[in-house]
């Protein structure tokens, strides 16, 4: 068990008894002693074999992404094809993670403290990026559907912006990931340890409620706002169009949008009720409801987590031209023979989709 010489607050105390010295502004006594035994022991049969399934599946996919733009470096001409690629590389660096999440589950943190920190802070940079490059795919869909000729004419000052963009994400990630950072570390709990932020008690409660408020606002509430804005546009301008391909594209749009709702609000809403809760120190809640409620955030945050395997799926796999391509790498690397590829796709480019223009035909038609 750790012993402090100070009061401190431990985020997501979803793992054991922790025996602390209190101080005299600190004094939820019967949420430290909560024994949490069953909430570890459900997560260690329950996240290991999940997360290195989301690994595996989100790798693969991911990996074809970045595989494909790599070997056709001319299809990144356009700002979606630049967003696709740097959305992959978020998501595999996101993947990345989850197997020492497993690891961490199963037996404890063995890594160090120093890994514990890299971990946590990338996770953090590449939950943010990863919902900040959706929003700007959602965007630029938007700008190339309902703003059609800007789009045609400005393709080259919109690539180079793309580009500039994409750091401004990464930058952002970082700078929100930093708290992560600084305030990860190694925790024991019932003789072994855990990677956990950590916040001392004089300003536990408020570092927490900010961290969770950025991740909720910036990780969801900003990137579903400005989703739902530019997607409805895009479905009101495909209304008004007499085009054969704009119900596909309309299903494309409405399986991102509720994917995108049912994988990411459920734990966002959890999060929130995590705020709330440690905002509202007057109020204790009982240690079933605590271990019921670590266990519901589990859950829904493994939900969340898969996310990013089914990025793939619903941003590149979706598009005509990305599925010829992978056919065609496969063929290259003879993982299926040449005349495995149907010959209608091989005659010619395929037709262009009331959705976009023909350089990002392959990020919305069927």
């Amino acid at each position: 068990m750790a012993s402090t010489d100070m009061a401190t607050t431990i985020d997501e105390p979803d793992y054991g008894t922790q025996t602390v010295t209190p101080s005299p502004d600190y004094e939820d006594y019967s949420y430290l002693m909560c024994d949490r035994e069953s909430v570890r022991l459900f997560r260690s049969y329950y996240e290991p074999p999940l997360f290195w399934t989301i690994t595996m599946v989100g790798g693969l996919g991911n990996l074809a992404v970045v595989w494909v733009y790599l070997h056709f470096r001319q299809r990144l001409k356009t700002m979606t094809d630049v967003y696709l690629l740097n959305l992959a590389v978020a998501d595999l660096l996101f993947l990345v993670t989850l197997p020492l999440w497993a690891a961490e589950a199963s037996h404890g943190w063995s890594f160090g403290q120093g890994i514990c920190k890299v971990n946590s802070a990338l996770y953090k940079i590449n939950l943010f990026s990863s919902m900040l490059l959706l929003t700007c795919i959602s965007a630029d869909r938007y700008v190339v559907i309902v703003q059609t000729t800007k789009a045609q004419n400005s393709k080259r000052e919109r690539l180079r912006f793309s580009k500039l963009v994409c750091v401004g994400v990464w930058l952002l990630a970082v700078l929100l990931a930093t708290p992560e950072f600084i305030f990860a570390t190694t925790t024991m709990v019932d003789d072994k340890e855990y990677c956990r932020p950590v916040y001392h008690a004089n300003i536990g409660n408020r570092t927490k409620v900010l961290v969770l408020a950025l991740q909720v606002s910036v990780g969801f509430c900003l990137p579903f706002l400005i989703m739902a804005f530019c997607y409805s546009v895009i479905v009101s301008t495909l209304l008004k169009t007499r085009n054969f391909e704009k119900h596909k594209a309309m299903r494309v749009i409405l399986t991102v949008v509720v994917v995108f709702i049912l994988s990411q609000m459920p734990y966002n809403g959890h999060l929130v009720a995590e705020a709330i809760q440690a905002t509202n120190t007057t109020t204790e809640m009982l240690c079933e409801e605590q271990k019921r409620f670590d266990v519901v955030g589990q859950v829904l945050k493994s939900l969340a987590y898969t996310h990013a395997c089914l990025n793939p799926f619903l941003y590149a796999f979706v598009g005509v031209r990305f599925r010829r391509d992978v056919l065609r790498l496969l063929q290259v690397y003879r993982c299926l023979p040449s005349k495995g590829t149907p010959g209608k796709q091989s005659a010619g480019p395929p037709r262009a989709s009331v959705m976009s223009d023909t350089d990002t035909t392959q990020a919305l038609s069927l």
